[in-house]
């Protein structure tokens, strides 16, 4: 057992004694080994008589960008990549497709669903935003685990790929495909929301939130997720097989998943996006992008003292930087009792990809001594950084000492200017 030491202001980037500890995970469906699609499209396994991909995306703005498994959908003139031809329009329906089309438009949502495997969750984030009914704008972003892989702004019809492998998920057919895709919802995503609004009676302005994807789980298994927001408060969740009220949603929630639940065709497609695909993409990523993905940095950790909380009182602050992976475990200890007043900030970003954190404590300056800041990474091998809090150093009169000296010191060079100027 070894244990990297400093005191208040020392810096140590080192190895310690230490358990690494994740959170709980949850196993869901097995899937089987990738089944390669044919060129130039998005092929499911055949199971179930599940739809192909152009076929059933939904209502509306999916039957513009390829077909319609919506009941009430008709087919319509395509042009030879697949597409309405120019000028056709679908009947008008419930403005629902957005929500599957999203799932890929951007691959892809959140939640820590299985920890030890926290670097294989394919996570998207849509933000769209509605002042009124001549204005809105939707932007979105996706990460493989703690990593950007890819952006759509607003002002563009292309998914933008920010990691050199990001690209390896699909065939450069499916992505040129994925991106026509894209660029037909992009003219329908507004006018089907502003519809769905008319029919639920909702007020501008506001903003929606959606979060979906994957997670690859231990024991060759996934977990899928996909939420839905209003004003940053969730509404609905596609759970297994149907669409599943927020228990605190507004009543309006309820109308809209009744309405989602009638389209079965989507619903199965969208089984398909999260069980099957989904897993199979992120599978093409780790492996394309493993290099970067498993990369480990030991964190520097350093003590200092903060603003006083209050008289007689300090604040202690554990700093740990340029760490990588995001995962972190930091506590202020006295001897091994974890000290339930420590306050974790938000793990933040430094520019070179690695991480830094902020941890305090709020203590009497009487108590301060036998503390110490304990740090847990993954890159330190099982070991922790110990940094411990010099108890002399916040020792209550440390305070009248120094004042003491600084009169002492001002004293004798007063009294060296005077002698030197008697002198001459």
């Amino acid at each position: 057992m070894r244990e990297e030491e400093a005191d208040r202001g020392g810096r140590v980037r080192g190895q310690g004694r230490g358990d690494q500890r994740s959170t709980g995970w949850q196993t869901g469906r097995t899937f089987p080994s990738p089944t390669p699609a044919p060129s130039g499209g998005f092929s499911p396994r055949r199971s179930g008589g599940s739809p192909r991909f152009g076929e059933v995306l939904g209502i509306r703005g999916a039957a513009r960008a390829g077909g319609a498994g919506d009941r009430r959908s008709r087919r319509l003139p395509r042009d030879a990549a697949g597409a309405p031809a120019r000028g056709e329009r679908p009947p008008v329906g419930s403005p629902c497709g957005w929500w599957l089309l999203l799932l890929w438009s951007l691959p892809l949502a959140s939640g820590e669903l299985c920890a030890p495997l926290a670097r294989g969750r394919l996570q998207c984030l849509q933000v769209s935003v509605f002042a009124n009914r001549s204005w809105a704008r939707t932007d979105g972003l996706a990460r493989l685990g703690e990593l950007q892989a890819y952006s759509w702004s607003d002002g563009s019809d292309a998914i933008r790929f920010l990691r050199p492998w990001a690209r390896s998920g699909f065939s450069e057919p499916q992505w040129e495909r994925l991106q026509q895709i894209l660029r037909v919802y992009r003219r329908s995503f507004t006018r089907d929301v502003r519809e769905f609004v008319k029919m639920l009676r909702l007020d501008y302005p506001f903003e929606m939130q959606v979060s979906a994807g994957c997670e690859l789980c231990p024991g060759n298994t996934s977990e899928s997720f996909f939420h839905t927001a209003f004003q940053g408060k969730e509404i609905m969740s596609f759970q297994g097989t149907h669409w599943v009220p927020a228990p605190d949603a507004p009543s309006w929630a309820g109308r809209a998943t009744k309405e989602l639940n009638q389209d079965q065709g989507t619903r199965k497609t969208l089984q398909w996006l999260l069980n099957d695909t989904c897993p199979q993409f992120v599978r093409g990523l780790l492996e394309a992008g493993k290099s970067e993905l498993e990369k480990q940095v030991k964190p520097e950790a350093w003590l200092s003292a903060g603003p006083p909380p209050g008289p007689g009182r300090l604040l202690l602050v554990c700093h740990v930087s340029g760490f990588h992976p995001k995962p972190v475990w930091v506590m202020w200890m006295r001897g091994e009792q974890e000290q339930r007043g420590t306050r974790r900030g938000d793990v933040l970003p430094h520019a070179d990809g690695t991480w830094y954190l902020r941890v305090t404590l709020d203590v009497a300056a009487r108590e301060a001594a036998g503390l110490s800041c304990r740090v847990r990474h993954s890159s330190l091998g099982g070991q922790d950084i110990v940094l411990h809090w010099e108890g002399s150093l916040s020792s209550p009169w440390l305070i009248p000492v120094a004042i003491l000296g600084s009169l002492l010191m001002s004293g004798c060079v007063g009294c060296l200017v005077l002698w030197c100027r008697k002198r001459g």
